[in-house]
Order: C-alpha cells, then sequence, then structure tokens
C-alpha cells in the first residue's frame, strides 16, 4: 500500500508516524499535496459506518494514481509539485493488521457515490473486492470502461494514526531524493528509487 506525501512532511513521520488530519499529534506544518477542495470534501465526507473520511489516513494499493499525475503536472488547479519531492510511504495489509489497527478498504475512490466500502472482516475476500487490474493499469481512461478510474483509485483507510513502525519503506523518484531521506535519518535499506511509479 502506498501514502504519497511531501518531503518536508518526512521529519514529522519520523516522530509520530502518518498522522491524520484530527489527530492531538498532527504536524503543525503539514505540507499538502493535492487538491485542496478534495481534501476538505473528503474531511466532511461522512461514511457509512457513521465516521468522517477525515479520521482515516488513505492508502493507494498502487502507484502512478491519477491524483499523482495532477500533483506532478499542476492541472486542474492544483499547485505543481516537484516529482523529487513527492515520497511513497509503503506499508502492507498484514503489518496493519499484526498491529490490530482499524481499518477499512474501498473498491474504488472514496468519495464516489459507486465505490462500496468493506470493513475489516473482508479483509480475507479482499481481491474479489477490488480490482487489481485496474489499480495496476498505466492509464485510466478508457471508451470501453468508464469505471476504470473509479476502480484504479480503490484505497485503504486506516483509522487514526499510523505508528512509524509500521512504514516498511519509502518509494523516492531519484538518487538525490534517496540521499536526502538518508540525510534525514532514514536508513537506506529502506529507501527505494523507482522512477517508473511516477510521471
Amino acid at each position: 500500500m502506498y501514502r504519497m506525501t511531501h518531503i518536508e512532511n518526512i521529519p514529522h513521520i519520523l516522530l509520530n508516524g502518518i498522522t491524520h488530519m484530527h489527530s492531538p499529534n498532527r504536524n503543525p506544518n503539514y505540507v499538502p499535496i493535492g487538491d485542496g477542495s478534495l481534501i476538505s470534501n473528503r474531511d466532511k465526507f461522512k461514511l457509512s459506518n457513521g465516521q468522517q473520511l477525515g479520521s482515516y489516513i488513505p492508502f493507494y494499493f498502487g502507484t502512478r494514481m491519477p491524483m499523482l499525475f495532477v500533483i506532478q503536472k499542476g492541472f486542474n488547479n492544483v499547485k505543481r509539485v516537484p516529482v523529487e519531492d513527492i515520497i511513497y510511504c509503503v506499508s502492507t495489509i498484514q503489518e496493519i493488521l499484526d498491529h490490530k489497527l482499524d481499518f477499512i478498504f474501498s473498491n474504488g475512490h472514496a468519495v464516489d457515490e459507486l465505490t462500496e466500502f468493506y470493513s475489516a472482516d473482508h479483509v480475507n475476500d479482499i481481491l474479489d473486492k477490488i480490482d487489481m487490474s485496474a489499480i495496476g493499469a498505466k492509464y485510466w481512461t478508457s471508451e470501453t470502461d468508464l469505471d476504470l478510474k473509479r476502480r484504479k483509485e480503490a484505497e485503504c483507510l486506516i483509522h487514526n494514526d499510523l505508528p512509524i513502525n509500521s512504514i516498511l519503506g519509502y518509494v523516492v523518484y531519484n538518487a538525490l531524493t534517496k540521499q536526502k531521506l538518508i540525510d534525514i535519518g532514514i536508513e537506506e535499506k529502506k529507501i527505494v528509487v523507482r522512477s517508473n511509479f511516477y510521471f
């Protein structure tokens, strides 16, 4: 699972883990990436379990998501972020289970009306609930599959904060960014360079 963040958020993550926007441990100097209006809408969005989406930390099941394209290119009035400053924090479903963290997952973009949500009780059926071929698709526009983009953006939503020891590694665009993370204090063995995870 992959969580995108700005490199300037990494020092806070190393001290507090990944925190959600209402956490008492939240980063007061958090550098957001993405669509501000969408972030605000997500915060207010109420899930079928009665919880607000803003109290969850979203992870994607894949890389090269549509929002990353928007962030890198600065489309749709979203501030462009240099690709070198975008970091993937990596975890797994098994890690979430091992730490007994509360989570739900979706079969598509969380605020789309077609999306369905599943509790942790359905985790053994997760590959039947989410579409890994859509998640892994290089492109998300298709004249024969108008729902492809929604399914590609399936999410794992972790309730409350994610402890630092649940972050298994970090993916970066190039060796320069890798060195920056090493300088911040991350072990080299936990950092992988994958330019093909970006646009």
